[in-house]
């Protein structure tokens, strides 16, 4: 069996994991450039964790400019099998108001401007997307909301936008009707880049505000949402510790095969592969061409 590291990458009003034990943080360099801080490593029980704030420590990188490349690729480096995005969000819906924490299951992808993949010219690979978050994963996170007590709402649909601008009223009111949830703007490309790596993924969205569709909230308040993004952020210390004390210390294969994906996903033949790519590939998908060489 594989042992379990849990990562937790946090968003917006979440820069650090208080309670952790052995605490060390430490720069790990990737081919894709600078992650967006230190990793944390620590413990908390005897489960290893490692934490990655996803702007940097003191909310330095905007969305469009994170590296989420190096981010993936560091914390497959530092050994996560099983990975939580927390971010805030905005909601579509008057029955997901702000304080909720929605458990994300689908995304729609609406972000123009990032590098979205590993695998380019000389080393092609598709990765199914059709379920993107590890089912398991967010069983257990549901667990640990309920045992803290936390508004949730499992299952839904997050809209990612390019950002850093929020949305106009007539955008918000097209993702309205297409259906969507939350609204965001960092969970894509991460969580396709996750899937790549053969981490398993799961998004805890945290409402802030009502985006600027609703008749009573026309306008976004950055004010209001700073307050309920401290608040969310307390909220999220708690799950994340509940859910790391209840985790698995091996881990659990994925039902959907999230965490073996490359097996059946790279379709550039042996021959034709581009031996620098390849290198930058050493820890994303070393693992099935280490097995192909051996």
């Amino acid at each position: 069996m594989i042992k379990a590291v849990l990562g937790i990458i946090g968003g917006s009003g979440l820069y650090d994991l208080p309670g952790l034990e052995n605490r060390r943080s430490e720069q790990i360099d990737t081919p894709w450039g600078a992650p967006s801080d230190e990793l944390l490593f620590g413990q908390l029980g005897t489960l290893e964790m490692v934490f990655l704030p996803r702007h940097g420590r003191g909310h330095r990188i905007p969305p469009s400019e994170i590296n989420y490349r190096a981010n993936i690729d560091a914390l497959k480096r530092a050994g996560v099998t099983d990975l939580v995005s927390v971010s805030a969000c905005g909601s579509f819906k008057e029955e997901l108001p702000p304080g909720t924490f929605v458990l994300v299951d689908q995304f729609i992808d609406r972000t123009i401007a990032r590098h979205k993949s590993f695998f380019s010219t000389g080393c092609v690979a598709h990765v199914p997307m059709a379920d993107p978050v590890s089912p398991l994963l967010v069983d257990r996170i549901e667990k640990a909301a309920i045992a803290q007590d936390i508004p949730y709402v499992k299952g839904g649909t997050y809209l990612a936008m390019e950002g850093p601008q929020f949305s106009t009223r007539a955008e918000s009111l097209m993702y309205r009707s297409w259906g969507c949830d939350v609204i965001g703007m960092t969970n894509m490309p991460e969580a396709k880049l996750a899937r790549e790596a053969e981490i398993c993924y799961a998004s805890v969205a945290m409402v802030t505000d009502y985006d600027c569709w609703h008749q009573d909230h026309r306008d976004v308040d950055i004010e209001l949402i700073i307050k309920t993004v401290m608040d969310n952020s307390a909220k999220a210390q708690k799950l994340v510790a509940r859910l790391a004390g209840d985790f698995p210390r091996e881990h659990e294969p994925c039902p959907l095969g999230s965490d073996c994906v490359l097996e059946t996903a790279i379709i550039t033949a042996p021959h034709a592969r581009d031996s620098t790519l390849l290198q930058k590939l050493d820890a994303v998908a070393g693992r099935v061409l280490n097995q192909e060489r051996g």
